[in-house]
């Protein structure tokens, strides 16, 4: 690629930029059904990565892409299962040279001769959710998700109710034995899903895989068993023994079994025949009853598979031959600004209506500001647009870009509220400040105020919440404490009783004397999470000092900008002291970005005033750091890698109840590193350093001797 970067200090910056991106889109696919993105932009950025990684091969990273499968299940509510055998990803190919050089690359590291045949499967590559289905005297145990390949969640009671996944297998079968395979939902089935949820005012899904992932991944079986779920076989995992000897021959029992399989699985012995058979189903794509992405090619003996193994994620046997994005033209008709749940505010095109794909399209992301500037986009612009897989479909090019018309402003106020919308030093994204007062925010800002982390307030869950919402009674935190006034109100409504009211307000009222961190935490302050909310305080003693510090930091920064000849670097060290200074903090974690994000949030006097009508309710006590006696306190200590049983903030509070301190980087002053699953260069630094080194379930050890 001619667009390398030129240094080493230039792709490493790109590399840790891509582990960032591409990560937060595996979770947004993988674990939370709710992409952003179109397969081909994230296929454009893993490609992107591969070309800077091959370039500069000394520079890979411990998180780099090629390193991860699927993403964490942490925060699901679902239980956690430890796959036997990994659940691996499979790499790319985009053209039909991609898949002769595939071919190719079998071919030498087998040593085979060109006249000796290489079969290989090819079969339709499914969008749906991966599912590995557990059999033990061929009786189904278990069913679990992909997760990051390795674990997975639990979903056994709702892989049952699926038709299409037989409960046992007949005699003939393996005594243990995994199918593996996607979960889908037919496009006919999703457009009737869909409109039920309309009619019922329930959640829209965006397309059928994450209606199919949402519906498998529930707490309740009842749930999946009234949504229409089906099922496809494509592989396996751990067995104790394989009815055959080539791909074709393990495919053929698994559907003996009952396993229903893609009618597209077929095996060739040429290159030009897999090619035709690719065409084939691309030309079908528009027409199955289900979505596919492109076709997956699998070397068919399986003893050739042993030999080749895998590479990092991958397997060398197989390669999935991407399907080409689906383009259409029409018309930008409008631009809104559509502003999320944290605040951000996300341009969004209206689009005469077009088909792609055999879609109609009516939206197109725009992604943020820079986005539409770089595009040159402006409501009456001809568009090229592209959909890939069934997210909203993206801007390709503007095609009368330089066509006289007034340029789009980006709004720098919130269209909800009208509080000042900025982007933070270093992001593109532009954010509402007015958080605790901006209707889009409400809800979700109101959930977290009273959430287990925050104030706690038990009877006030998010059903509470959207009801006093939605009848007014509620507005901003401080309402919360005023809802005795209206018990009258709410005793009327349909579900409540006097007990339970009383039970209430009563843990309401208990909340008047909160915990300062954990108020602070409560307010949602981008950047405040509940370790630095205590850090905070440690400084400042009473959470009352806060705006007026706030207020400091956003003067200085008015007033000393970025000096001509000040490096960014100088600059962010220069207001991160500054910040400290202020703040009277020496904590690591505070700098700019909190820094920045409290001057902005005191700033906005929608903010202000809605913090003085809380303050007005409540009277925190001062902030006191009550620690225990550990074998710990006093030492520095090191979280990395995967934590399976906390959050990170957790672990670091958990350090800090013990007299340690929670730092962020391996150094000669570290006394311990915790690490969890994928741990990586801190974990290296640690051993060359001589430093104790303990897994997590070694830190609970510790912890529960401290009491």
């Amino acid at each position: 690629m001619s667009d390398l970067p030129e240094s080493e200090a230039e792709a490493a910056n790109e590399l840790m930029r891509l582990a960032k991106e591409i990560a937060k889109h595996n979770q947004l696919y993988h674990a939370e059904d709710a992409p952003e993105i179109s397969d081909a932009d994230y296929d454009a950025l893993v490609k992107r990565n591969n070309a800077i990684e091959a370039a500069f091969p000394n520079l890979v990273r411990p998180d780099s892409p090629n390193r991860q499968v699927g993403a964490a299940v942490a925060g699901s509510p679902l239980s956690k299962v430890r796959h036997e055998v990994r659940l691996y990803s499979l790499d790319n190919g985009f053209s039909d040279e991609d898949i002769a050089d595939f071919v190719a690359r079998v071919r030498r590291f087998l040593s085979l001769s060109e006249d000796e045949p290489l079969c290989l499967t090819a079969e339709d590559k499914i969008d749906g959710l991966s599912l590995s289905i557990r059999y033990e005297d061929r009786k189904l145990v278990r069913a679990a998700t992909r997760g990051d390949g390795q674990v997975g969640e639990d979903v056994t009671p709702n892989a049952l109710t699926i038709a299409d996944i037989p409960q046992t297998l007949p005699d003939d079968a393996p005594e243990l034995f995994e199918v593996r395979g996607e979960v889908y939902m037919s496009k006919d089935a999703f457009a009737d899903l869909n409109a039920a949820q309309e009619a019922a005012g329930e959640k829209i899904f965006a397309n059928p895989r994450n209606a199919a992932a949402g519906s498998l991944r529930q707490k309740d079986a009842r749930v999946t068993e009234a949504r229409p779920l089906r099922f496809l076989a494509h592989g396996w995992g751990d067995h104790s023994a394989v009815p055959g000897d080539t791909q074709t021959d393990v495919m053929n029992a698994i559907a003996g079994w009952g396993f229903p399989l893609s009618e597209h699985l077929k095996r060739f012995d040429k290159v030009e025949k897999l090619l035709e058979h690719y065409r084939s189903i691309e030309a079908q794509r528009a027409d199955m009853p289900y979505d596919i992405d492109g076709v997956v090619y699998k070397v068919d003996r399986l003893d050739w598979q042993q030999r080749l193994g895998f590479v990092a994620k991958a397997p060398r046997w197989a390669i999935a031959h991407k399907f080409p994005a689906e383009k259409a033209e029409t018309t930008l008709e409008a631009i809104d600004i559509q502003v999320g749940r944290t605040g951000k505010l996300t341009p969004v095109g209206r689009l005469k209506p077009v088909t792609v794909g055999g879609v109609v399209v009516s939206n197109v992301t725009l992604h943020n500001r820079d986005e539409i500037e770089r595009l040159g986009v402006r409501p009456g612009d001809r568009m090229r647009i592209q959909r890939a897989g069934d997210v909203i479909p993206q801007v390709v090019e503007n095609l009368t870009r330089d066509e006289d018309r007034p340029a789009f402003h980006f709004p720098e106020t919130c269209p909800e509220c009208g509080s000042e919308a900025v982007a933070e030093e270093g992001e593109v994204d532009v954010r509402c400040t007015g958080g605790l007062i901006c209707p889009a925010q409400r809800y979700q800002r109101l959930i977290h105020f009273v959430s287990r982390g925050a104030l706690d307030i038990d009877g006030l869950g998010e059903k509470s919440i959207a009801e006093f919402l939605e009848a007014g009674l509620i507005h901003s935190p401080a309402d919360i404490f005023r809802l005795r006034k209206h018990r009258t109100d709410i005793l009327a409504r349909e579900g409540w009783q006097e007990k339970s009211v009383d039970n209430l307000l009563a843990a309401i009222e208990a909340k008047r004397k909160p915990d300062a961190a954990r108020l602070l935490f409560g307010l949602g302050i981008r950047h405040v999470g509940s370790v630095t909310a205590r850090d905070l305080l440690k400084g400042l003693g009473k959470l009352e000092r806060l705006p007026g510090k706030a207020l400091e930091i956003y003067d200085y920064r008015e007033a000393n900008p970025q000096m001509e000849a000040e490096s960014d670097g100088k600059y962010k060290s220069r207001m991160d002291e500054k910040v400290k200074s202020i703040l009277e903090v020496q904590t690591d974690g505070i700098g700019v970005a909190v820094g920045f994000a409290l001057a902005d949030f005191f700033h906005e006097k929608h903010n202000r005033e809605a913090w003085d009508d809380l303050m007005g309710e409540v009277d925190p006590e001062p902030f006191v750091v009550e620690t225990r006696e550990s074998e710990v306190a006093g030492k520095t200590v090191v979280f990395t890698g995967k934590l399976e049983t906390m959050s990170r903030d957790e672990a670091k509070a958990q350090a800090e109840r013990l007299g340690a301190k929670a730092a962020g980087s391996v150094s000669a002053k570290t006394d311990l590193l915790v690490a969890g699953p994928g741990a990586g260069s801190k974990m290296k630094k640690a051993q060359e350093l001589g430093i104790e080194v303990i897994d997590e379930a070694g830190w609970a050890a510790i912890v529960e001797r401290a009491g």
